[in-house]
């Protein structure tokens, strides 16, 4: 009985291993993960789309270490304006953050963190997102 029971264990894990793979980053890229766990905090903000990104990036240099900033050339929002993201390190997790103008007065914002495991840190994408939203605030 006990065999059977850990022969059922093991095969859970070997599953929950077989389960976890690739994810997609707000970036565009992907990147190892455990799927299907909320990852990303979205917001808007009434400003445009230049002083958003700036406080973000801000925000990820201040916090930790920026690692990458750029446009996604291939990807263009309904306005037809271009996407700009950022790659950093915080805290020992990877931090994604996506920028598009949804009109030319509304700007939206997707966190997305990731633990060196591949697992979802929710709580600093909501730090960092508030943060953001205080930088633009002064």
């Amino acid at each position: 009985m006990a065999r059977m029971k850990f022969q059922f264990f093991a095969a859970l894990i070997v599953a929950a291993v077989l389960v976890a793979g690739c994810v997609n980053t707000v970036t565009g890229g992907k990147t190892a993960g455990v799927p299907f766990i909320k990852d990303t905090i979205e917001a808007r903000y009434e400003k445009p789309a230049e002083p958003v990104f700036l406080a973000a990036k801000q925000v990820i240099a201040e916090d930790g270490m920026l690692i990458t900033e750029g446009t996604l050339y291939g990807q263009t929002n309904a306005l037809g304006n271009s996407v700009r993201t950022i790659k950093g390190k915080v805290n020992e997790r990877t931090v994604y953050v996506r920028v598009e103008a949804l009109d030319p007065k509304i700007t939206g914002t997707a966190v997305q963190t990731r633990t060196s495991g591949g697992v979802s840190d929710i709580d600093l994408a909501a730090q960092i997102d508030k943060q953001i939203a205080i930088k633009l605030a002064r």
